[in-house]
């Protein structure tokens, strides 16, 4: 049974959805006002797997993750100027526009990287008077005041009735010594109350009416609500990197509790970062790589350009909950590894059964697999056990042992269960060309090696040899068998 950590208690728990054989599961997205990069992908990847590994289980997932295109401020979202905004006014733009522009690259590049779509993916911008409502209930439980137009959440007095700080761990006077006294503060009670609602300044172009000013919703607002809006007032999942437990779903939680009376999410599970020389990879820290420099090897950090695959089973290869540091010599690591596992791939689908015993194996392959998945979804431990495999289906493709045709069919179904479905690997080399372009592709390297086998055929060692080099030199591998081949990038 699955089992996944919580970060709420701090330990692994057996997962029990709420509504048997459904889930409801929220993750933060993005905020789309520069190109993703790497820190995106890790949580964007790990929920992708959470979300694939469930409906594998059987379960009727309903995948919610928001896009945030309003509210998100500097300044620990109180203060400062929207980044939409600001990025529109920079390049005189619409700040939809600037919104629409980074949606369309963040959603090209998680195809990219296979990361399916969300089931509902909906914007802050367009649950304005939700946003409101919900504040409403907050002032109207009396968690929450109004200040010169603006809305705060009373934390002080939130914090005499529920446990805040309970995700992070933090208690009200480790909060109080670390949040920073900030300019234009000075309508809250304290400086750690946060915006549920912020009065637009003159210059502010993202603003919308409610009762108490015309202005925007603070960041932590949207996810309340959106949350509850298509999964309930209690859901099973809510997920994010693990720079979001405060004081983003710390803010959730309280603002929860404040307008319901309750908590909303039964787990909270957060992947760790990816990091660059120790330090945390970050658009806030200029030491980011966008993936389209990954894509392209256009970053000095770079030897060279990386496949989303690549990308993807560099992610896979640490557990969600590890850091992982990141340097070109690692991912050129990933690269041969994930080379290693196409390989194989390739290599079973072109193994013929034979008469054989049966292969204890590979009947245990499956379970192995199961249960790494199965502990709070440990990546790693499901890849080794696939390389394990692939010992057998080379030993087994050179012709040193022999399978039946039971197994072959069970090590297949395995494969593509947990290496394509669960994992989300493209493991064949043409997967993601639609049919017609994979024939063709396949068909004109097939016809290259014919004729190179005609040539050999007849001593013609010079053709033969220039269609291998030349093969080579595009990226192709190709072994020679008595009277066959096989190849493959």
């Amino acid at each position: 049974m699955l089992q996944i950590y919580n970060t709420l208690t701090r330990q692994k728990e057996y997962f029990r959805p709420l509504h048997e054989g459904h889930v409801g599961m929220y993750v933060c997205g993005p905020t789309v006002y520069g190109d993703a990069h790497l820190g995106h992908a890790r949580p964007a990847i790990t929920f992708d797997i959470l979300f694939r590994y469930l409906s594998f289980l059987g379960y009727k997932v309903r995948y919610v993750r928001n896009i945030t295109d309003v509210g998100h401020l500097e300044h620990d979202a109180d203060e400062g100027e929207d980044k939409i905004a600001k990025k529109a006014r920079l390049e005189q733009l619409e700040p939809m526009e600037v919104v629409q522009y980074y949606t369309n690259r963040y959603h090209h590049d998680m195809e990219a990287l296979n990361v399916l779509p969300p089931s509902i993916e909906p914007h802050a911008s367009g649950h304005i008077i939700e946003q409101i409502a919900f504040v409403q209930k907050i002032l109207d439980a009396g968690y929450a005041y109004v200040a010169n137009g603006s809305v705060y959440m009373d934390v002080e007095k939130y914090a005499k009735d529920y446990p805040y700080g309970k995700l992070s761990g933090r208690n009200l006077n480790d909060i109080v010594t670390e949040t920073r006294e900030l300019d234009g503060q000075e309508e809250k009670k304290h400086s750690y109350d946060f915006a549920l609602w912020k009065k637009a300044s003159p210059e502010h172009i993202m603003h919308w009416p409610s009762p108490w000013s015309e202005g925007f919703p603070g960041w932590h607002m949207e996810c309340s609500t959106m949350g509850t809006k298509y999964l309930g007032e209690q859901f099973d999942i809510h997920g994010g990197g693990m720079d979001l437990m405060f004081p983003h779903h710390e803010a959730e939680i309280a603002q929860s509790c404040a307008a319901l009376g309750h908590e909303t999410v039964r787990y909270w599970m957060h992947n760790n970062m990816i990091t660059i020389a120790g330090k945390k990879m970050g658009k806030s820290y200029n030491n980011f790589i966008t993936l389209e420099q990954f894509f392209k090897g256009e970053h000095p950090l770079l030897t060279k350009p990386f496949s989303p695959m690549t990308i993807r089973f560099f992610i896979l290869m640490a557990h969600y909950r590890s850091t992982v540091d990141f340097s070109s010599e690692a991912l050129e690591a990933a690269e041969k590894g994930f080379a290693r596992l196409q390989e194989a791939y390739t290599r079973l689908l072109a193994i013929q059964p034979a008469a054989a015993a049966p292969n204890e194996e590979i009947h245990q392959l499956r379970e192995a697999c199961a249960e790494a998945m199965d502990d709070d979804l440990n990546t790693p431990v499901v890849l080794q056990h696939l390389f394990d495999s692939a010992k057998l289906i080379n030993t087994i493709a050179d012709g040193k042992k022999l399978i039946n045709e039971a197994d072959l069919s069970e090590l297949k179904d395995i494969w593509e269960c947990y290496g394509i479905h669960v994992l989300g690997l493209r493991l064949s080399e043409t997967e993601g060309m639609n049919s017609v372009r994979e024939k063709a592709y396949k068909g004109a390297v097939n016809l290259l090696l014919d004729i190179r086998q005609a040539a050999k055929a007849n001593k013609d060692w010079a053709t033969s040899d220039k269609i291998r080099n030349e093969l080579q030199n595009l990226g192709f591998k190709i072994k020679d068998g008595k009277e066959s081949y096989e190849w493959s990038l």
